[in-house]
């Protein structure tokens, strides 16, 4: 399934679309990617086959966000937690990751007729190297609206990460210590909503 869904919206889409539309509208939204494997249990289907279906109901998500104006998504996608899942799962789980790569890989046309840039969020390598190298090549540097996919992260490890890096850049006389040092990090706007299922 593709990264953003084309195609015309249905009637019903398009009348709750325009009724959304009618009040504000927010600048960023964030979606964590939970519930997958209770969505495959309560399914009685495979648990690679609910992340997989989470995937496409993202998609589905995603050309909604871009139908109605939203400039950026956030999507948590793989927390580093996720690696403490039994060996099977986070196979499955990579495989899927390298799929959804490739294939946004092939749908650069379609991101750039879009404006998307593709932002992956994370400590990258924690992930296989193929995985990687697949996300370098689809990053996609466009400025008209935003996907950021948080994959292998944890807040508390890219908050320890930046202090570390900061602290090593002070040592080594590469950043003079000033409470502006972070003042050009990232354009993002908060998310106003933060939605899980």
């Amino acid at each position: 399934m593709s990264w953003i869904r084309e195609g015309e919206l249905s009637i019903i889409e398009r009348f709750c679309a325009n009724i959304i539309k009618a009040g504000p509208m927010p600048k960023h939204v964030a979606f964590i990617m939970d519930g997958n494997r209770r969505y495959a249990q309560k399914c009685h289907v495979e648990r690679q086959q609910g992340h997989s279906q989470g995937f496409d109901k993202l998609a589905q998500t995603l050309r909604w966000c871009l139908n109605l104006g939203i400039r950026e998504v956030t999507v948590y996608a793989f927390s580093i937690e996720n690696f403490k899942r039994s060996k099977e799962e986070v196979d499955g789980l990579m495989d899927l990751a390298r799929q959804k790569f490739s294939r946004l890989l092939e749908e650069q046309e379609n991101l750039k007729k879009h404006g998307v840039c593709i932002r992956v969020l994370g400590d990258l390598p924690l992930l296989p190297v193929d995985i990687q190298e697949l996300i370098a090549q689809a990053v996609l540097f466009n400025k008209l609206c935003f996907l950021n996919v948080c994959f292998a992260y944890t807040s508390r490890h890219e908050i320890s990460n930046a202090v570390r890096e900061m602290a090593w850049g002070v040592e080594q006389g590469l950043l003079e210590p000033r409470s502006e040092l972070m003042a050009g990090c990232g354009s993002a706007p908060p998310p106003s909503f933060n939605l899980q299922p």
